[in-house]
């Protein structure tokens, strides 16, 4: 937990620039046996493989590029590629924020899906709201009227706080686990449940929150104690006046090839390390400089699309050169 790679390139400039990726996937041991890495055509197959590997790959070529091109008048160029970002990046959350304070710009290099060519402005904050509800033990059968339900006071719970999503601020609430009980003949005097939070707005965390808490206010079953938790896991990645300039930057590089270069200021649900890179409001921090994919997160087999290697190169490598002159 927590462990991370970092490297540093000492340059003759003096503008600071730092690359981010993460090697953790969120696939479980033996995945790798059962859909080992292939490839077929233009893509190429495996576990991870998109996220966020081709973020990796994608680094560690850029640095080939820019040695064999001799180039470094970047001030300082660094490399950090953690290990927990599947679960909200608990160990690193501070050494990318404080590391992020240190540079002019951080190029996040997650992948973007294959129907958008694209780099993102924008990603999502993501929290966690928690229920604990306790209530008493009986007998099912013998002396049920004795017992308090703690899984019933939980459905009331989670169906009267089921409509929090605000789709028009772009705040999304969904329960997504919940336990209660352990033995079929005894009413259950514990039920947990939890639900995924994600906004676009630092702000919007204070208001779902409150939302939140003012619902479980009203209890169905008498004598159950309702606890109500509330974590902020990972901050949003905000649009700034800055990262669009960026963004139209890298949008005439892109052109330089041919290629049209789409830029997502939505914050569509994605968290990303990004924003805890950006947090200190100094770099100008884009996402999403990893090779096309698809299928990362499902069930589906994961995949890169090999044709988007070379233009994902030729434009993160050139971004670089030319945010190290100052252009």
């Amino acid at each position: 937990l927590g462990k991370a790679v970092i490297a540093r390139f000492a340059g003759s400039g003096t503008r600071h620039i730092m690359l981010l990726a993460h090697m953790d996937t969120v696939y479980t041991h033996g995945t790798l046996a059962k859909r080992p890495y292939r490839v077929n055509g233009n893509r190429a197959y495996g576990p991870g493989i998109a996220d966020d590997k081709s973020g990796v790959a994608i680094i560690l070529h850029t640095l080939s590029l820019l040695r064999a091109l001799e180039f470094n008048e970047y001030g300082t160029l660094t490399v950090v590629i953690n290990g927990d970002e599947e679960i909200s990046s608990p160990g690193t959350r501070k050494l990318i924020q404080g590391m992020g304070a240190e540079h002019e710009f951080v190029f996040s290099c997650e992948p973007h899906l294959v129907k958008h060519d694209e780099i993102a402005l924008a990603t999502s904050g993501i929290g966690s709201a928690t229920l604990t509800v306790h209530g008493r033990s009986a007998h099912a059968g013998v002396n049920p009227e004795l017992g308090r339900n703690a899984i019933i006071e939980l459905a009331h719970q989670l169906l009267q706080t089921n409509d929090l999503s605000d789709a028009e601020h772009g705040i999304k609430f969904n329960w997504t686990l919940s336990n209660g009980g352990n033995t079929r003949n005894v009413i259950p005097e514990l039920a947990t449940a939890s639900a995924d939070v994600r906004v676009r707005k630092i702000s919007d965390f204070e208001a779902i929150e409150k939302r939140f808490r003012d619902r479980v206010q009203n209890q169905l079953i008498p004598d159950t104690h309702v606890e109500a938790g509330f974590e902020r896991r990972r901050v949003p990645l905000e649009v700034t006046e800055a990262s669009r300039d960026l963004g139209t930057k890298a949008q005439k590089i892109y052109a330089e090839i041919g290629r049209s270069l789409s830029i997502d200021e939505t914050g569509n649900g994605g968290g990303t390390d990004a924003a805890f890179a950006a947090a200190s409001g100094k770099p100008v921090t884009v996402e999403s400089f990893g090779l096309t994919g698809f299928g990362y997160h499902s069930s589906e087999e994961e995949y890169v699309d090999l044709d988007s290697v070379e233009p994902r190169l030729y434009l993160l490598t050139r971004l670089i050169m030319d945010a190290a002159r100052g252009r």
